[in-house]
């Protein structure tokens, strides 16, 4: 990017750190919450939904902790003093975070799909350990998948607003080095957003499909679910696809796909923002954890002034914090992760 188009961007990075730290509070105090009532209300009760919650939980307070270092960079005048191996690691944590995010939502949504759809072979084979390993194996996953970030992240030495030198912490990497990072970037994208993206959605669809097809619920009922499901892949597509989009859109033009300014700037300006848009999901995310968690479930009824779930009668009816319908017990058990009699 010519130096000339990115004059004044800076000082609209500098804008973003009030945002930044009310993210950063935001999912401090939701994700904090829900671990406390995992640890506590949930400990002896674990299913394999709330181990696939409390492993996105862990992953979106530790991103959190990662946007702390970016609150005091962009700390008008924006510079990095934490050193190389710091802004490494930050932007390593980034990623990993980032990931794990979209492949624990992908875990929850394919165990409801698992308990909802095909509930006899659920039978035994929905349990906490088997999801505790699943959950072992993801953050390798997400760790490999992030981990070429700690040779591609680097610092460099830019003059600043006032004329004093300052360093940049890249989240991508140096002009040299963008045509190796590109494969890798549109790698992320078909990887680590597209892959658990389409698995999310296939599966709230079945789940869906699997509704619409119940004689036994009304359709009111089925247009709250519905109304779920859908909330559930638009937040998903909401929250990543510009950040990936306007990501590898920015790379471009910094490696010499177009020469104009006007078009640069406005493609790094949109990014920025798709770049705050995407902190948001550990924001959102917690509202998931109320779906899973019989007691945070209960707070949120609670929250919209609503008497808790065991409080009301028609043990068969259909709730408005549940996500998934109303099931036969049987299947109900592997939903909730509780063991089915022989």
């Amino acid at each position: 990017m010519a130096h000339s188009c990115k004059e004044g961007l800076d000082e609209f990075q500098e804008k973003l750190w009030p945002i930044l730290a009310l993210q950063f509070v935001l999912a401090l105090a939701g994700n904090g919450f829900a671990l406390f009532r995992f640890l506590t209300r949930e400990r002896s009760s674990w299913h394999t939904g709330i181990v696939y919650a409390f492993n996105l939980a862990v992953s979106n307070l530790l991103y959190a902790f990662s946007l702390l270092p970016l609150v005091l960079y962009y700390y008008p005048e924006k510079d990095w003093r934490y050193g190389l191996a710091f802004c490494k690691l930050d932007r390593f944590l980034f990623f990993v975070n980032l990931y794990g995010s979209t492949f624990f939502v992908a875990c929850i949504s394919l165990n409801r799909y698992v308990a909802i759809v095909h509930p006899f072979f659920a039978h035994g084979r929905l349990e906490p350990r088997h999801a505790k390993l699943f959950s072992a194996g993801v953050w390798a996953l997400v760790a490999a998948l992030s981990a070429p970030v700690l040779r591609f992240s680097t610092t460099e030495l830019r003059n600043g607003t006032h004329g004093a030198s300052r360093t940049e912490c890249l989240g991508s990497t140096s002009k040299a080095q963008l045509e190796q990072y590109w494969p890798y970037s549109l790698f992320l994208l078909a990887f680590g957003f597209v892959l658990p993206f389409l698995l999310t959605t296939l599966s709230c669809g079945a789940i869906l499909a699997t509704v619409l097809r119940n004689q036994n619920i009304t359709v009111a009922e089925k247009r709250k679910v519905k109304l779920l499901v859908c909330a559930v892949v638009v937040l998903h597509a909401l929250f990543y696809l510009p950040f990936h989009i306007l990501r590898n859109l920015n790379l471009r033009t910094r490696m010499g796909g177009t020469e104009d300014c006007g078009a640069i700037r406005w493609i790094y300006t949109l990014y920025q923002l798709a770049k705050i848009l995407v902190h948001f999901h550990i924001c959102i995310y917690p509202l998931v954890y109320a779906a899973v968690a019989d007691s945070l479930k209960g707070v949120c009824c609670r929250c919209c002034g609503r008497r808790r779930a065991e409080e009301r009668g028609g043990g068969g009816s259909f709730r408005l914090c549940d996500q998934a319908p109303p099931l036969p017990p049987e299947t109900a058990n592997n939903v909730t992760g509780n063991k089915i009699p022989a």
